[in-house]
């Protein structure tokens, strides 16, 4: 089996070309072979009437002498035959072979029939017909010689052939070459793509169906190095926020094992082991849930309910973190009913609340409000806490990132809860922005469809 598409696209190229230019030579032959057959039998047959009238006309030997003098000789082959047998010849018979008469068609003629043959195919015909002398009736049997036309295109039938084989040859050797490298240039892209490197350029500026394919293969390419780089980033952090909290666990672990540790300390110590336990099983829950949110089978369960009420709930039952800092909400929501799943948007609610409140100053105000139209419900959620800075406002959004790295162990988190947020709003068909200046605060605008094109 041919494995090389050049030499495929070349061995395919070559056997078209040889049996078309077969078929085509033959059928053209075919063609042309009954059409020259047609005008000899009527040029042998006017010119073998020319030489019946001339020996009706002439004597004997004036005839003989006229007609072995004719022009027209080049072309023909005469035997005129006696009633014994014997034939005199007039003509040029040089490189030819003249057919053979048989005793059949000689007497044919010689009884007055007209005989006509065509024994040696294109263009060559054979001619009986019976001559009136005076010494008796003869039988002259004309033949064509080699036709010059038939021959001519059975020439140039041949030469055109060969020379389109030859040409067509050489032009598809040259052509494959164009085509099968822009193919030769993804498998070696593929290649070096699959052992993990992803700066690979092409260079193909085909407008084809080639091109289209390049074109497409760079922007998977990129794609590519995009999920690689963010699987790296995945690994890094969770490896990260997994080995922070297995540090302190075995850390004090091991100290508990001092037998004289006091037992303040040991209880103290007993409370981070069970903390960061707690840290590293929310981080796996979050892990989870993000992980089921963006599984392409996740249904979304949804009932029609009042959204202010909810963000009221959700405040409420966040009440010990803002109390204890004297944090107070200034709230201004209008009676909206949606239709969602509401135990996803309270995840939601929960986690933009409760980032307003981690990062808001004791005794500050976080501002909630709602507006609405025809279609669409908008909540702002404003905090006036430390901000996110510029650089970092478009990467809030992935998992495991942290706007404020310096606060990192000030403020607690894994970084999780926003990119929970964003892909519980686009399973609504929703959207969230985020405006914010260091040192002001930061609000969050979420835009939900009263009616998602999910819903019945």
């Amino acid at each position: 089996m041919i494995k090389s598409l050049y030499i495929r696209v070349v061995v395919t190229f070559l056997i078209s070309v040889i049996a078309g230019t077969v078929i085509a030579f033959l059928l053209s032959t075919w063609i042309f072979e009954d059409q020259l057959n047609e005008n000899s039998h009527i040029n042998i047959r006017n010119f073998g009437q020319d030489v019946v009238q001339i020996y009706k006309t002439l004597p004997l030997s004036e005839a003989d002498a006229f007609v072995n003098n004719m022009k027209q000789l080049d072309l023909y082959y005469i035997r005129m035959y006696e009633p014994s047998g014997q034939f005199q010849t007039y003509g040029k018979a040089i490189d030819h072979k003249p057919i053979s008469v048989t005793k059949e068609q000689l007497q044919k003629v010689l009884g007055g029939a007209v005989v006509e043959a065509t024994p040696n195919g294109l263009g060559t015909v054979l001619l009986g017909l019976p001559v009136q002398t005076a010494g008796g009736t003869r039988a002259m049997f004309l033949e064509t010689l080699s036709p010059p036309a038939a021959a001519a295109v059975i020439q140039w039938g041949t030469i055109f052939a060969t020379s389109s084989l030859a040409a067509g040859s050489l032009i598809i050797l040259i052509a494959s070459m164009f085509l099968v490298r822009p193919i030769k240039k993804l498998t070696q892209a593929t290649k070096r793509i699959a052992a993990g490197d992803f700066n690979v350029k092409l260079n193909i500026k085909q407008s084809s169906e080639l091109g289209t394919l390049a074109r497409s293969f760079e922007d998977m390419m990129k794609d590519l190095q995009q999920l690689e780089q963010m699987r790296r980033e995945f690994v890094a952090n969770v490896s990260h926020e997994v080995q922070s909290p297995l540090t302190s666990i075995s850390g004090y672990a091991q100290a508990l094992k001092n037998v004289e540790l006091p037992d303040q300390e040991r209880g103290r110590y007993l409370d981070i082991i069970i903390s960061e336990a707690k840290r590293m099983s929310k981080m796996s829950d979050n892990l989870l849930k993000l992980s089921m949110l963006e599984s392409q089978s996740h249904q979304l369960q949804l009932a029609t309910r009042d959204l202010d009420e909810q963000i009221r709930r959700v405040i409420v039952a966040l009440q010990p973190q803002w109390s204890a800092r004297d944090i107070r909400f200034e709230l201004d929501l209008q009676k909206v009913q949606v239709i969602a799943d509401h135990d996803q948007l309270n995840q939601v609610w929960t986690n933009i609340l409760s980032n307003a409140i981690k990062f808001s100053e004791n005794k500050g105000v976080i501002h909630v409000r709602m507006e609405r139209d025809v279609r669409t419900v908008t909540a702002y959620i404003t905090d006036e806490g430390i901000g996110i800075p510029l650089e970092d406002q478009k990467r809030v959004f992935e998992r495991f990132f942290k706007a404020d790295r310096s606060h990192s162990r000030k403020y607690d988190g894994s970084g999780m809860g926003l990119a929970i947020v964003k892909q519980i709003i686009s399973l609504h068909k929703g959207d969230i922005a985020l405006e914010s200046k260091m040192g002001q605060g930061t609000t969050f605008i979420v835009s939900l469809p009263i009616s998602p094109p999910t819903a019945g």
